[in-house]
């Protein structure tokens, strides 16, 4: 199955109590913009693919989502910044550039 583009919501949590996306409720936020997507109607086959993923390596940036095949890491602080990674990213193809993070 191919996907116009698939976004990965880091949802790896740490009981060392160092940083990690999970503290950031990414899963939940992972569920919304799927269910956004959905409503929006550019979730599925063909279209946006919304999933979790183990840890992305960028736990000292915040949250961190990364959108490929772009390959574009975001970080977010709360459902407004994922509205706008929808909106922009995945519906207009434009890069949130203040939402951005280096992956180096």
């Amino acid at each position: 199955m191919q996907f116009k583009k698939h976004v990965f919501f880091c949802t790896n949590n740490r009981d060392d109590n160092k940083p990690c996306c999970n503290r950031f409720d990414s899963q939940a936020m992972r569920k919304y913009a799927k269910q956004k997507t959905k409503d929006i109607g550019i979730h599925g086959d063909g279209e946006i693919r919304i999933n979790s993923a183990g840890c992305l390596g960028h736990c000292e940036q915040g949250p961190v989502i990364v959108i490929y095949p772009e390959a574009v890491w975001y970080t977010w602080v709360d459902q407004v910044d994922v509205d706008e990674i929808i909106e922009s990213h995945l519906v207009n193809g434009k890069i949130v550039e203040r939402l951005q993070i280096n992956n180096a």
